[in-house]
């Protein structure tokens, strides 16, 4: 008699290798979002920012039967009311053909269990408003919306303004 497969999970820190991997996820996830133009990075930028000397932020990859099914990509941001750092995670991705199997659940529990470790406070993330489905799925998971704070970004020709001290 044959076995049948045992469908596998895994989660491992990303390498310097999974550079292309982790481009080739970000452009994914910026298709769904309906952000493609939005992603101007490259394999290079990747593998700088995540590997290089001074690294802005971790990833780990989900494999699920051995191969890449989805990412994060994460760092270390700072609670002054709690006086700890904390986890944010800046894009969660799990592939479509893949949803619905706990791949996107056990990513953020292992973030979870490393915030943890780690001694954070907390985690955050932010969501689109129109994703009801990660919506859904965040509160799922005990996630809180922070309905009561917004978001800014300066970016471009509005941040090289403000670090020049321009209006």
């Amino acid at each position: 008699m044959i076995e049948p497969l045992q469908e596998t999970l895994a989660i491992r820190a990303a390498t310097e290798a999974d550079s292309a991997l982790l481009l080739r996820f970000i452009t994914q996830l910026a298709d769904y979002e309906r952000l493609s133009h939005a992603v101007v990075a490259t394999e290079q930028d990747i593998h700088a920012a995540l590997f290089g000397p001074h690294p802005g932020a971790e990833a780990v990859i989900a494999e699920y039967d051995g191969q890449p099914a989805g990412f994060a990509i994460f760092f270390h941001n700072f609670s002054t009311f709690a006086g700890r750092k904390g986890i944010y995670l800046e894009d969660l991705f799990v592939l479509p053909e893949l949803r619905g199997r706990g791949i996107g659940g056990a990513l953020l529990r292992h973030l979870a269990a490393l915030a943890v470790e780690r001694g954070c406070a907390r985690m955050e993330w932010a969501v689109l408003d129109w994703n009801e489905p990660a919506i859904g799925f965040y509160r799922e998971m005990g996630a809180e919306p922070m309905d009561d704070w917004t978001v800014f970004r300066l970016s471009g020709e509005a941040l090289r303004n403000a670090g020049e001290g321009k209006r």
